[in-house]
């Protein structure tokens, strides 16, 4: 008995490339050329104020730590700090400042509903393991959300 090898037919396969290079030749020209983005306009000094909400603890190259512009200690020794946020949180609630979006929600307590945002903002000199303990402090104190600040301290 004689074996019949098989042979694949290609030619579909050829025609089925030929009408794919067809498609991406016709559309190649309708790609984008450039991109138009919309950059926001630099801000001036003079508009630049910061909400008096906002909460930016600074981790100084000397491993002090500074809540907006008064001192809060070390890392080694963050009780200041601690105490401040603790100060700062309860006279929130005290005062009802609440974040916007949970304001009506009566799903949640009051203290729940309070501004508790904190921005860290550290030199780049520190190891990532000392603004972790920060964070951690943050977290003890009740800051929630815990944001980084990318900005450029003196270098």
């Amino acid at each position: 008995m004689s074996e019949n090898k098989p042979v694949i037919n290609i030619t579909p396969l050829i025609d089925i490339l030929l009408v794919l290079l067809i498609i991406f030749m016709v559309a190649a020209p309708l790609k984008p050329r450039k991109f138009d983005v919309s950059l926001p306009s630099e801000r001036k000094n003079d508009e630049a104020r910061p909400n008096p909400l906002t909460l930016v603890v600074t981790v100084g190259p000397d491993r002090t730590l500074k809540i907006n512009t008064e001192p809060g200690g070390t890392i080694d020794d963050p009780a200041p700090l601690t105490a401040r946020l603790g100060e700062v949180f309860r006279g929130r609630l005290e005062n009802r400042l609440y974040v916007d979006e949970l304001e009506g929600r009566t799903d949640i307590t009051e203290s729940e509903k309070v501004e508790r945002t904190v921005f860290v903002k550290a030199h780049r000199s520190l190891k990532y393991g000392e603004i972790a303990k920060v964070v951690d402090v943050l977290k003890g104190a009740g800051a929630t959300p815990i944001s980084f600040q990318l900005d450029d301290l003196e270098r």
